[in-house]
């Protein structure tokens, strides 16, 4: 339950980092409704992850080795523009303009989690 509770908690501040991206809002009158939606987001982003990427990794197999490797990005762009969507359905205070803010908005969210992750290691991961 804990690695669960820390993967979201590095997901929400890498959503965070990634609403300094011009196109990517966080809304909220407070500072707790605020983290309240990140917490949200990250959730609705770690669901999405884990349900459709591995999919689309599988349909698109063929594009990810074409364009060695470099579809993901424009994956993981429609990804982060998608879960800006959903938010918006679920009337959370987040919102993705477009795709490019979706694609350095997904970019900046990677680059933080990753770093994150290396210094807050899950006790479960060999690294």
């Amino acid at each position: 339950m804990i690695p669960i509770v820390v993967r979201v908690a590095i997901n929400a501040v890498a959503l965070w980092a990634a609403t300094w991206v011009s196109g990517v809002e966080l809304g909220g009158s407070s500072t707790s409704a605020k983290v309240g939606t990140l917490i949200a987001v990250a959730l609705i982003f770690g669901l999405v992850n884990a349900v459709l990427k591995p999919i689309i990794k599988v349909v698109g197999c063929g594009f990810y080795i074409v364009t060695l490797g470099l579809i993901s990005f424009v994956v993981n762009a429609l990804l982060f523009l998608f879960v800006g969507w959903l938010a918006g359905q679920l009337h959370l205070a987040f919102t993705v303009s477009g795709f490019w803010a979706g694609f350095w908005g997904a970019i900046i969210m990677t680059v933080v989690s990753f770093a994150l992750s290396l210094v807050i290691p899950d006790k479960y991961d060999e690294r």
